[in-house]
């Protein structure tokens, strides 16, 4: 079959390396002109390991490991309460994000199709395949289309519903960027706490910065639609009052170049596919950055629904079957983002 996925991050890519290997023709869109280079890093816990085996890059994945020993719980004052051990925040295997995104693709380059700075606007469908329109490209038909493009998926507001009727607010939201290792950081972390407002640290591959999450309560995900500037007014807004090294983080917020932002939230729907339309990953079911599950998710996802397509030749079939088997793995991951939502006192 030919099959268009929207998204280059982590599901995508995957997806597109288990389709490719069943003989399927794929097509990669990505909005972004060129592959993200920043966002967290990443973790991977349970059968995500078994995924990344198959697709061949789990020894390269090791490779790049930030080697966390553990975070330093902070009060206040910005005095040491406690500490968290490694797997909390680092799972099994944590590393930086850009390196998973890099790897996936180097891997899928040569036998996958990619098209950067575009983005789908049209999407009509029929029981012979997918009409799909782009923004920048021209207007080409699939067999299949997958919304393997995150929280605000795209192919999911054309195709299933608007974002605000399926994405679920956690109370949460926050900016993230790289700046001066100012607490002298060695492969650990650190994780400073007041009501409604947390601050996380870390550094490990280079020892001269750490990166840094300034996180607060919010009451919607709107502010994740707002720009760059807007973003910043409302986080030093939100952290106006605070001590310790807040105000410090707060100019240097300002002058990073790989500022970015984001707010905990889940996907819940019905169903995920919809016709010749299937999605995958956040865009399908983001359990929110506080499960600690969304790269393993999108792992497990891609894995699932491949396995799926290659046993039966009726697409419909293997998309039920694909989440009737994933529905319950979901259901307890977004739990555990909620959990872990409210453990930030939002």
């Amino acid at each position: 079959m030919r099959i268009l996925i929207s998204g280059a991050s982590v599901a995508g890519p995957a997806l597109a390396w288990f389709l490719h290997r069943d003989g399927h023709e794929v097509t990669v869109v990505e909005r972004a002109p060129a592959l993200r280079d920043s966002g967290y890093a990443v973790d991977f816990r349970g059968a995500a390991f078994e995924v990344l085996e198959e697709l061949g890059i789990l020894e390269e994945v090791r490779a790049h490991a930030t080697g966390m020993t553990g975070t330093d719980l902070l009060d206040p004052d910005g005095n040491r309460v406690g500490e968290l051990p490694a797997e909390v925040f680092a799972g099994e295997l944590e590393v930086p994000k850009r390196e998973v995104t890099r790897i996936l693709h180097e891997h899928t380059a040569q036998s996958v199709r990619y098209v950067f700075d575009d983005s789908i606007n049209r999407v009509e469908q029929d029981a012979h395949g997918v009409r799909v329109g782009f923004e920048r490209s021209e207007p080409d038909t699939y067999d299949l289309l997958v919304g393997a493009d995150g929280i605000y998926s795209v192919v999911r507001r054309l195709v299933f519903a608007p974002h605000s009727e399926v994405i679920r607010h956690l109370g949460l939201s926050g900016a993230g960027f790289s700046t001066v290792n100012h607490l002298g950081l060695d492969h650990r972390g650190a994780l400073w706490q007041a009501p409604g407002r947390a601050v996380y640290m870390f550094s490990a591959a280079d020892p001269d910065r750490a990166a840094v999450s300034l996180s607060f309560g919010s009451d919607s995900p709107a502010l994740d639609l707002l720009d760059r500037a807007e973003q910043e007014r409302v986080t030093r807004e939100r952290l106006a009052d605070a001590g310790w090294l807040v105000p410090r983080l707060l100019e240097d917020m300002s002058a990073a170049s790989d500022f970015y932002f984001s707010s905990a939230g889940q996907v819940h729907l019905d169903r995920w596919s919809e016709g010749r339309v299937v999605l995958v990953g956040d865009a399908g079911y983001c359990a929110a950055p506080t499960s600690g599950m969304g790269t393993s998710q999108a792992l497990i996802g891609a894995h699932a629904l491949a396995r799926h397509l290659a046993a039966c030749d009726d697409h419909g079939k293997a998309f039920a079957s694909y989440e009737q088997e994933l529905r319950p793995y979901v259901t307890e991951n977004q739990r555990i983002g909620r959990e872990g939502a409210r453990s930030f006192g939002a």
